[in-house]
């Protein structure tokens, strides 16, 4: 689907009453992210393994005049176990009652090696962080979903993604897979009221970005709070109707 997020004008307060959850808050797209749904008038539940770095993004948001309170969740998702996730599903009905947005944003590169050179290990890492982590993390916060009258399901795609392109290895597989389970989970989910949609965010200037390139020119990209509309429209109530959708987010 194409979206225009230059046509798309975010009000003040569409976010408002809304519980959200965010993977990945600390840096890059989720970190800017965090913030401007918090400003929109969002709950943000900030997600990352390194606590101090999620308390950094906390304190930004405890300043934004009229934000709301955000919440921490440290997850590694590379290395949790089935009752961590359990714990922080749990944690977060009994603390908000529902989630309104999941916005599966964390994610690692690996190497850019060819198929024929790609370590193993490092193909299950990458596809257990990229894939089965978000399936996981989506399978236990449903109950929570469920209970939100207007809920949003947020994958992060990729051009490679959609594309298979030489050297992109397991990152590439892995964002494949990340459409399939988006679409499989829209029309499991199409007659809920359930929302599933990817963000392909294109070339953006995170760390990620800088290991992927190292050579390009980052003045010529774009922050991560530029490409932030594709984002907020679907996690808004504008887009109500749209599911089973991957959009571009610039």
């Amino acid at each position: 689907m194409e979206f225009e997020a230059k046509d798309y004008e975010v009000r003040a307060g569409l976010l408002t009453d809304r519980i959200i959850l965010i993977t990945g808050a600390t840096d890059g797209i989720g970190r800017a992210l965090a913030l401007r749904t918090a400003e929109l008038g969002a709950r943000v539940v900030l997600h990352g393994r390194n606590t101090k770095r999620l308390e950094k993004v906390y304190d930004e948001i405890e300043a934004i005049d009229g934000a709301v309170r955000p919440s921490i969740a440290v997850l590694d998702l590379a290395t949790a176990d089935s009752d961590a996730y359990t714990s922080l599903a749990n944690s977060i009905e009994q603390e908000f009652g529902r989630l309104d947005g999941l916005v599966h944003n964390a994610g690692i590169l690996g190497n850019r090696h060819s198929i024929e050179q790609y370590d193993p290990a490092e193909w299950q890492q990458v596809m257990h962080v990229n894939l089965t982590a978000p399936f996981a993390l989506t399978q236990v916060l449903f109950p929570a979903l469920k209970k939100s009258r207007n809920p949003s399901l947020i994958f992060t795609s990729s051009g490679v993604g959609r594309v298979g392109k030489a050297f992109w290895g397991a990152y590439s597989v892995s964002k494949f897979g990340t459409e399939a389970l988006s679409q499989i989970l829209s029309n499991e989910n199409r007659h809920s009221g359930m929302r599933v949609n990817c963000i392909n965010p294109g070339a953006v200037r995170t760390k990620m970005r800088l290991a992927a390139y190292p050579a390009e020119d980052r003045d010529v990209l774009k922050g991560p709070e530029d490409i932030l509309a594709a984002y907020l429209y679907l996690l808004g109530p504008d887009s109500e109707e749209i599911t089973g959708q991957s959009l571009d987010a610039q």
